[in-house]
């Protein structure tokens, strides 16, 4: 029975990742799949996600992750209000020449995100714990990214401390039209990339922005 749940949930993610036009190899596929028993495992216990079903998981988490892949570039990545790793996990698995940073101040999810990290070998992920307005990094980051954390704008004003010289600002909404107007005036919304997730019946896009003033 655990087989067969385990092979659907191996098939809804190997035809996911073929649907967003993706390349991931079998090994990367198998840490994806190693990252979701965690969680399953995990959630038991720490609720870290409200979805408790293993295959809603696919789509709702991994998925819902991998679909931002396209439109990020490589360098340093912080993942803001990271709760159980996501994207930043995903992110990491995936782009393993690339690193990330997952902050979140909710020590029980930053304890399951320091697990993951050991239990699937990302060398190139570390967890902090702590709130954004009081983290410093001595190495300011490339990108910063966030997945339903705060408003767009509060999302730019509390992390402009960690954002490098053109650096990047990437925001995982719904429908964000309403919070355009919460943008600071230093800052422009670049893009906004609309996404078709596999197997996820609602709005997403990405909100990509940058300091500065349009021209």
């Amino acid at each position: 029975m655990q087989n067969q749940l385990n092979n659907r949930i191996a098939e809804e993610l190997q035809r996911g990742i073929n649907q967003l036009g993706l390349s991931l190899d079998s090994e990367i596929q198998e840490k994806l799949l190693a990252l979701l028993a965690l969680l399953v495992k995990w959630n038991k216990v720490y609720n870290l996600t409200a979805i408790r079903d293993p295959q809603q998981m696919v789509s709702h988490h991994l998925l819902d992750s991998l679909a931002v892949l396209p439109h990020l570039f490589a360098g340093r990545w912080l993942d803001v209000g990271c709760g159980a790793g996501l994207p930043g996990l995903v992110l990491a698995i995936c782009r393993p020449d690339w690193q990330v940073t997952l902050l979140d101040s909710n020590s029980k999810k930053t304890g399951f995100v320091q697990q993951a990290i050991i239990e699937l070998g990302l060398r190139n992920a570390q967890v902090r714990c702590a709130r954004v307005e009081d983290f410093q990094a001595t190495e300011k980051y490339n990108g910063i990214i966030s997945r339903a954390f705060t408003e767009l704008g509060d999302f730019l004003r509390v992390t402009r401390h960690l954002l490098a010289d053109g650096g990047r600002w990437v925001a995982m909404k719904g429908l964000p039209e309403q919070e355009l107007a919460g943008v600071p005036a230093d800052c422009t919304v670049e893009h906004i990339v609309p996404l078709v997730v596999p197997g996820l019946d609602a709005a997403r896009c990405l909100v990509i922005a940058t300091r500065g003033q349009a021209t």
